[in-house]
């Protein structure tokens, strides 16, 4: 059974948020916060309730720079516009929408499907959509959202058509200090000589959505066009509430491949005297006495779908795996937990990762996407058709 800590209840009583600064400084009441019943250890991840059941399949969700949370339903095909406290400011629709990023200019970048006529005959194929919330003056919100521009697959690198193309889809945009922005493309024809590189890739888009080239990866083992195998989730390390222009290009990814062991690697963007490459960062397995888990650990993850760098300086990465029914959290350096709180017994990192199959506040069922805002995570639930939000306890003093 699990056990409350009473005093630490208490502490977190006193020390409840009082509000948060929305879009353009409106106040936002989080009095929602409730306090919550601990877990039986020192640091954990505990859930803010009300659960957010208000959805069918959610399957992504992001903390905007305009101080805003979007949720994607693909099975209603709608992005939806929520504020801190989990209140619905509108919805728009969106053909095949599956994921959503933000830029710092506030458009939305988002995965969805479009047709293309090709040889006489309507394909249906992938695209990001570019959304416009800016209304007239200083109006601005989703129910001003307008398409202002449409990348379909292959029409961004080419002018033909070939029969593997319908089968190549966009998963998941992570947007850079200038507005660049990285794509996970995934498809059936690998071939890395092949004209725009194999369809499994990590694609460059300049900030208008020009493409620049597909990602390539120089490892100790040589230099490859088809480094990444079914590539899925991705961020960047520049991230809300980062204001400032500026920051790495470096990112974090994600690979379902059955036949990959390290499914999640953190790519550096490395610039030297003898040019620029991106290259893997290293994590070994860690010293047991530090921390019991390492990002780098092989076989660790079954089906990772999702991952989310944190930008207010707590420097975590945040993993969600589908089949494991879980959420992990990891330090930059790829340390699994969270530096434990002063005067604990012990200074070795605790253990914040959690989950596992069923509908209680604590678990998941298929888990797609994770976001973070003022110390809050959000988790799509897909399979329970919630979003569910979670505080780390040390994060209530």
């Amino acid at each position: 059974m699990m056990k409350k800590y009473t005093q630490f209840s208490l502490i977190a009583g006193l020390f409840l948020l009082v509000g948060c600064e929305g879009f353009f400084g409106k106040k936002t009441s989080t009095d929602f916060i409730e306090i919550p019943e601990y877990l039986a250890r020192e640091v954990a991840y505990v859930p803010v309730e009300p659960a957010l059941n208000r959805f069918q399949s959610p399957v992504d969700i992001i903390a905007g720079y305009d101080e805003l949370i979007y949720v994607v339903d693909d099975a209603t095909e709608e992005i939806i516009s929520l504020d801190e406290s989990g209140r619905e400011l509108g919805r728009f629709g969106l053909r095949g929408v599956k994921s959503v990023a933000q830029n710092r200019s506030l458009d939305l970048l988002a995965i969805g499907t479009t047709d293309r006529l090709v040889g006489g005959s309507v394909k249906v194929v992938t695209c990001i959509y570019k959304v416009d919330l800016h209304g007239p003056g200083a109006s601005y919100g989703i129910q001003y959202a307008r398409v202002v521009d449409t990348i379909a697959h292959p029409q961004y690198f080419k002018s033909t058509f070939s029969g593997t193309d319908t089968a190549v889809v966009f998963n998941k945009i992570a947007v850079l200090a200038d507005n660049r922005f990285y794509v996970t493309r995934t498809g059936i024809d690998n071939n890395p000589q092949k004209f725009g590189g194999p369809d499994d890739a990590i694609l460059l888009f300049d900030a208008d959505g020009t493409y620049q080239t597909p990602v390539a990866v120089n490892t100790p083992s040589g230099f490859f066009r088809d480094y990444f195998k079914k590539p899925t989730g991705i961020s960047s390390f520049v991230q809300p509430p980062q204001i400032s222009a500026g920051g790495p290009d470096h990112f974090v990814y994600t690979s379902v491949s059955e036949n990959t062991s390290i499914k999640v690697q953190v790519i550096d963007y490395i610039e030297s005297d003898f040019g620029a490459s991106y290259e893997p960062r290293l994590l070994f397995e860690n010293d047991k006495t530090v921390s019991d888990g390492n990002l780098g650990t092989p076989d660790k993850f079954e089906r990772p779908v999702s991952t989310l760098v944190t930008g207010d300086g707590t420097n975590f990465i945040f993993v969600v795996d589908e089949a494991k029914d879980s959420l992990y959290q990891f330090t930059v350096t790829g340390l699994e937990g969270v530096k434990p709180p002063p005067g604990a017994a012990s200074t070795k990192y605790q253990m914040a990762s959690f989950g596992g199959r069923g509908d209680a506040l604590t678990q998941f069922n298929k888990p797609t996407a994770v976001a973070y805002k003022n110390r809050i995570l959000w988790v799509c639930d897909n399979g329970n058709g919630r979003v569910l939000r979670f505080k780390l306890t040390t994060d209530f003093q």
